[in-house]
């Protein structure tokens, strides 16, 4: 079985993309949803969350995601402590779930693929393009941020111009070109390997 990752920066479209996949069958694993269930609900997890931000990460028992959000995206420091807690188990949930895959490929949709080091062991890296322009009127919609909120999450990651040059196939999500036949000819390719 094939492992592919799937990554590109926030608002290009990974989600839209990994759903035209689950459409066609294709296991789908979405690291950012699971990071979330392990903060949540991962016990050693949370003590180590507590521990480096403080009780207020978890406002009335639950994570507060707007609060660590607005702390890690102003820091780059905080954002790596961030990271280095939660990467390391969500890479684990990972690879354990795609042992327990019977499809001809599974994706591990993901953020952060390179950042993290989360592309060891991937067979293909699928790059989710868009212009900064759209993303940034997406997020915005999406969450409610405002532009510079926007832009504070996009400078932490790596630039889309880096990021989709390591990539092995790139779609581009700009809303002028076909998303549903970019997918499925990578989709026929991977088939067919």
């Amino acid at each position: 079985m094939l492992k592919i990752g799937l990554t590109g920066g926030i608002g290009s479209g990974k989600s839209t993309v990994a759903n035209i996949f689950k459409v066609l069958g294709i296991p789908v694993f979405d690291a950012d949803t699971v990071a979330k269930d392990l903060m949540e609900n991962d016990l050693v997890l949370r003590a180590q969350l507590i521990d480096h931000f403080g009780a207020l990460i978890f406002e009335g028992g639950h994570l507060n995601r707007k609060w660590l959000a607005n702390k890690v995206f102003k820091d780059p420091y905080e954002l790596n402590i961030l990271n280095a807690i939660v990467h390391p188990l969500t890479l684990q949930f990972a690879e354990d779930w795609f042992v327990e895959q019977k499809a001809p490929y599974a994706i591990k949709e993901a953020a952060l693929i390179f950042e993290a080091g989360a592309g060891a062991g991937l067979d293909y890296v699928i790059g989710v393009f868009a212009p900064q322009l759209l993303r940034i009127q997406r997020v915005m919609k999406r969450d409610g941020l405002n532009r510079n909120e926007v832009l504070e999450r996009i400078d932490r990651q790596v630039s889309d111009t880096i990021k989709m040059k390591l990539c092995d196939f790139v779609i581009t999500n700009d809303d002028q070109q076909m998303l549903t036949q970019q997918v499925l000819d990578l989709h026929n390719k991977f088939i067919g390997l």
